[in-house]
């Protein structure tokens, strides 16, 4: 937003889809630069029934992708809106500078596979999903891009992104409240990243997020090593977080704690079409395509 805003002159709608999950100082975060930036907000709710049903759904599943819930709704929200205003640019944080080394396809399952995620709510969902903004890779990949000839643009790409320079001013300019971690301002993938993972599958994300800023040379291996060193969050936050998520799914503790202990399960578990998203893949390497403005 200060880059659009700031040094490029844009004048964009902000557009934030709430899926329930928002901590506070996120909230904050984003009415602090609404208000000094002076642009307009659009805020998208997602059913927070349809949302809890999912996301409960998903740890039913075993799975390790327990984002999908709210990145699918994210994706698909923001492309029905662009479709519906003739909203033709979708500009996003995406960058190469934090994220140039991506998490190992085991740890997760892309958000757009609707038999996937509908076999998963077949078999452990609860409720019928009326106002859920369902999506799916072809609208995702091809209509919208190709057809509707709607690009999603990472800025931060186009100029010199240092992760750490960008925080100081966000907190200077704009009084922002940095997060402990990346994705950490979502109570539930703070909770995912912070303690599931790494208590059920062994995964630390922070090893594809410290060697991006290694290979920018944004931080040491020295540096990332010793940080390594500590749990992602501690034992008390864990706790804390763990009644916080059982609470906001209704459910107890222990039925939560169940299914951190459940067998592991990966998509290849479930329905899928990740052929379809393989042959993507090629097509667009192939035709040059989908580099650095696609998500």
């Amino acid at each position: 937003m200060h880059f659009a805003v700031k040094e490029l002159g844009l004048r964009p709608l902000v557009f934030h889809v709430n899926a329930g999950w928002n901590t506070s100082f996120a909230e904050e975060n984003i009415q602090k630069m609404i208000k000094k930036l002076g642009v307009d907000l659009k805020i998208e709710t997602i059913n927070w029934e349809e949302m809890r049903d999912m996301q409960l759904a998903f740890f039913k599943a075993g799975v390790p992708h327990l984002d999908t819930p709210q990145d699918h709704a994210f994706m698909s929200v923001l492309d029905k809106f662009a479709e519906k205003y003739n909203i033709k640019y979708i500009l996003n944080g995406g960058n190469i500078s934090t994220e140039v080394i991506v998490n190992p396809n085991a740890w997760y399952y892309w958000g757009t596979d609707l038999k996937h995620l509908k076999d998963i709510l077949k078999r452990f969902g609860t409720i019928e999903y009326n106002t859920y903004p369902f999506t799916n890779v072809l609208r995702r990949k091809v209509y919208m891009p190709y057809i509707k000839r709607i690009k999603v643009v990472k800025l931060l790409n186009l100029t010199t992104y240092i992760k750490k320079e960008a925080e100081l001013l966000l907190e200077r300019e704009y009084d922002w409240t940095p997060y402990p971690q990346k994705h950490f301002e979502s109570i539930i993938t703070k909770f995912i990243e912070g303690y599931w993972l790494p208590e059920r599958f062994g995964y630390d994300i922070r090893k594809p997020q410290f060697s991006s800023l290694i290979l920018t040379e944004q931080m040491t291996r020295e540096e990332a090593m010793k940080r390594l060193e500590d749990k992602p969050i501690s034992d008390y936050e864990a706790e804390e977080s763990f009644s916080q998520v059982a609470s906001m799914l209704e459910i107890s503790n222990d039925e939560l704690f169940s299914y951190l202990e459940i067998p592991l399960k990966t998509y290849k578990d479930y329905k899928h079409q990740d052929y379809l998203f393989e042959i993507g893949a090629k097509i667009m390497y192939w035709l040059k395509l989908d580099k650095l403005i696609r998500k």
